[in-house]
């Protein structure tokens, strides 16, 4: 039986220069991206250019709105009202599609950043906003976690939904991911990243922070762009799955 799943970073994350070159090294491998679009990180020029580099390597290209959190890099609401995080989300994403349709590229998913990500898993009314946000500016595809408030409300809404793992986070017994608070939360090391990757890719299951194994089922798996040696992940995680016959695809 062949076996495929879809790599998806995170990128336009870090500034200037040498945030650039890391997104270029992290397009090389992956099939997906979902580019900062101005309510953690990112701007005009991060945008374009991820943009334009994901188009070159034939990368499919999403949204990752936030809440409006530069500081705290979209870890926090900080008492946001729902009226002004919708209007929040709808200007982050309006830039990237005004961005792409002047490049004459594409936004192709949206896929929440850090606390709303988080936050729109568990409560039914993010993840409507965040289905919302989908059908008003007409992007079908979301990308969520699976078995989650977004996955319902993106069924509800008639959006295509695509379930998410991750190679470098620790879950807890819920499927959630462990708090980054706690130790551990973040795989840093390369055996315990290619150990979780291939167990999500293979088997379907996850082995979690407390030691239980729970499936997993999911149709892509990210890779942070923000995690220290991600580029060097993205090509070992991409090596080691297709040496266990795993293709990689959008």
């Amino acid at each position: 039986m062949t076996r495929s799943i879809c790599l998806n970073a995170d990128i336009g994350e870090l500034p200037g220069e040498a945030g650039r070159a890391l997104d270029r090294a992290i397009l090389r491998q992956v099939s997906r991206c979902s580019i900062a679009c101005g309510g953690h990180a990112g701007d005009t020029e991060s945008m374009t250019q991820t943009l334009q580099m994901a188009q070159e390597f034939g990368v499919l290209a999403g949204a990752h709105p936030s809440y409006p959190d530069r500081e705290g890099f979209g870890r926090s609401r900080n008492n946001v009202s729902a009226a002004e995080l919708a209007t929040s989300l709808k200007d982050q994403v309006s830039d990237l599609l005004r961005i792409a349709a002047a490049t004459g590229t594409q936004v192709r998913h949206i896929k929440p950043h850090g606390a709303l990500y988080n936050d729109a898993a568990k409560d039914a009314g993010l993840a409507g906003m965040v289905a919302a946000l989908c059908a008003e500016t007409g992007i079908p595809v979301l990308i969520g976690p699976p078995a989650s408030q977004m996955e319902r409300a993106a069924r509800v809404s008639g959006l295509t939904y695509v379930a998410e793992g991750f190679a470098d986070r620790a879950y807890e017994a819920d499927l959630s991911l462990t708090p980054r608070n706690l130790p551990g939360a973040v795989f840093r090391d390369a055996e315990s990243q290619n150990a979780q990757a291939l167990s999500i890719a293979l088997r379907h299951e996850v082995i979690t922070r407390t030691g239980e194994t729970v499936p997993l089922h999911v149709q892509t798996l990210c890779l942070h762009g923000d995690t220290p040696g991600a580029a060097e992940n993205a090509a070992r995680l991409r090596t080691v799955l297709e040496a266990r016959g795993v293709t990689i695809r959008p």
